[in-house]
């Protein structure tokens, strides 16, 4: 598909109630503010299924993304900036190329909604109907099923980057939840958000952001107990910089970039057909990739000023 360029809203515009105009000029998706106060809501319609068919599931390379519905999650290796690994609904794809080139690798018909990487060599993943943990890298996985969860239908994942035992996992249409023992158990932490989320964050201060798809981006100081919305935008993917944590990833109908910790953002850029997930380099902390729903990889070398097409 051919990539649509939006043109950028300057910053330091008043933003005009959509409703009072015949014919809005087109905007870049993400609003420059830090609250609630002047924002508009967007009505982005992401392509969630852009691809039809099972994909690939095989274990030879192909060029560019596999062809696959739904790309769902997105890890870089810790200690190799070119290893890649994408979760899609129908398992894991690997990269060792920077996102060249892809190979299925594992979990055939795993819908693998989330993966995170805390610590060393443990992996988690989790998704629709699936919640497993690795603790080689993820060379064997092993089912979880811990007590205290409603269901297995886990549309958004995180470790508190503090403590690797507290996990947050954000169950479809019930509620946010939260172990302290490292998945063995879980207990509610809210039932106003969670339902609908997709995209979860845990900074090391202990603020949590959450990519809610009715609410938008939140964000909780206590825990969960309550939140406060940041921005009225639908949100698909979060991460932050293993080096500078105030250093944000947003995704959604493109992508944003914070400095200070996700409290106020600007659009780095619009792709019409949206971005799903996010990730940066562990070993290379001015590295980053998204995963658009366009079938293209885009990769940041600037510490997410600036992104390309990969290959």
């Amino acid at each position: 598909m051919a990539t649509k360029t939006k043109r950028r809203r300057p910053k330091g515009r008043q933003i005009q109630d959509p409703k009072q105009r015949a014919a809005p000029p087109q905007r870049p998706w993400w609003l420059y503010a830090g609250g609630v106060a002047g924002v508009v809501a967007l009505a982005v319609v992401l392509a969630l299924t852009v691809f039809h068919g099972g994909g690939n599931t095989g274990r030879e390379e192909s060029a560019g993304l596999p062809e696959t519905p739904d790309y769902h999650s997105l890890l870089v290796n810790p200690s190799n900036s070119q290893k890649l690994m994408l979760g899609t609904h129908v398992g894991l794809y690997a990269s060792s190329d920077g996102g060249r080139h892809w190979r299925f690798d594992a979990l055939s018909g795993d819908d693998a909604m989330n993966l995170a990487r805390p610590a060393g060599a443990t992996l988690w993943l989790a998704g629709h109907q699936v919640f497993k943990k690795s603790s080689d890298g993820g060379a064997t996985w092993s089912d979880v099923r811990p007590a205290g969860l409603p269901s297995l239908d886990i549309h958004g994942f995180a470790v508190d980057p503090r403590n690797p035992k507290v996990l947050y996992a954000a169950v479809a249409g019930e509620g946010l939840y939260r172990s302290r023992d490292g998945g063995r158990s879980f207990s509610l932490a809210s039932d106003q958000v969670g339902g609908n989320v997709m995209a979860l964050a845990v900074l090391r201060e202990g603020r949590i952001l959450a990519g809610d798809m009715q609410q938008g981006l939140l964000e909780s100081s206590d825990g969960g107990a309550s939140w406060k919305q940041r921005l009225r935008v639908q949100v698909m993917g979060l991460a932050v910089n293993p080096s500078n944590p105030k250093r944000l990833l947003a995704s959604g109908a493109g992508i944003a970039l914070s400095s200070d910790a996700g409290r106020s953002w600007r659009s780095v850029l619009d792709l019409a057909d949206g971005v799903g997930p996010v990730a940066w380099s562990q070993s290379d902390p001015q590295l980053a990739y998204a995963v658009g729903l366009n079938r293209t990889l885009y990769r940041s070398g600037d510490g997410g000023k600036s992104w390309s097409a990969v290959g």
